[in-house]
């Protein structure tokens, strides 16, 4: 049986570097690889360009790496609640391509299945289409976007198996999974890593091919972004 288990959060990042493209799973503050971007900071890799749908906040998720100056060029959908990341884009030092959600999630998608470009009509007459190509398709105008090109891709998954196999829980899942083989390598952070066979077959969301390293994490935080509650009647 193949394994792609490492150690620790050490072995799973080794080889990425300064100036590299890194993909960061996660929906809002859910389903981060908190231990990975921790070591990130840790290791001062800098000049980075990350995709993710979002720049965490100030002092957690990306923000921690933004705090620190570490990222070149923000790839994202969502500015959230980053005071940070906002200085930074306003004042000209930080590198930002907005990109409609959907879109974001498809470049991914498309990594993963090994597709080059697509067409799609979000962004058509804005911004986000000039330099690009535009076709007509069924009298709607689209837009060609690209496959992201990462050299990383690091997702946060529920519960894994040594052979790589992933299982994610609820909004986690939202841009994790499509992230998932997107990249040349892939690094899946787990909160539970069980022996490979152990894992119902049905309730798989990524296969292990897509996985090149697997570890456990330790210590998530699970922080949450907009706590709302409903007051007692």
């Amino acid at each position: 049986m193949i394994t792609r288990k490492v150690n620790n959060v050490q072995e799973a990042l080794e080889g990425i570097q300064d100036g590299m493209t890194i993909m960061l799973g996660g929906f809002g503050l859910s389903g981060i690889p908190e231990n990975s971007i921790a070591e990130l900071v840790r290791k001062e890799t800098t000049n980075l360009t990350c995709i993710s749908n979002n720049a965490g906040v100030d002092d957690f998720g990306l923000g921690l790496l933004l705090q620190k100056r570490q990222i070149k060029k923000m790839i994202s959908s969502y500015v959230g609640e980053n005071a940070e990341f906002e200085r930074q884009m306003l004042s000209g030092e930080l590198e930002v391509e907005l990109t409609p959600q959907g879109t974001l999630a498809e470049k991914c998608r498309a990594a993963q299945a090994g597709i080059p470009a697509f067409f799609t009509p979000a962004g058509y007459g804005t911004e986000v289409a000039e330099g690009k190509e535009v076709r007509e398709f069924n009298g709607k105008m689209h837009i060609m976007e690209l496959a992201y090109q990462a050299d990383f891709s690091i997702v946060k998954a529920w519960k894994g198996d040594e052979a790589g196999n992933l299982i994610f829980k609820g909004t986690a899942r939202n841009f994790n999974a499509p992230m998932a083989g997107a990249a040349k390598i892939t690094i899946a952070e787990v909160e539970e890593l069980v022996p490979a066979g152990t894992l119902d077959p049905n309730e798989i969301h990524i296969p292990g091919i897509m996985i090149n390293r697997i570890f456990q994490g330790e210590k998530f935080e699970k922080r949450i972004e907009q706590r709302t509650v409903r007051q007692r009647s």
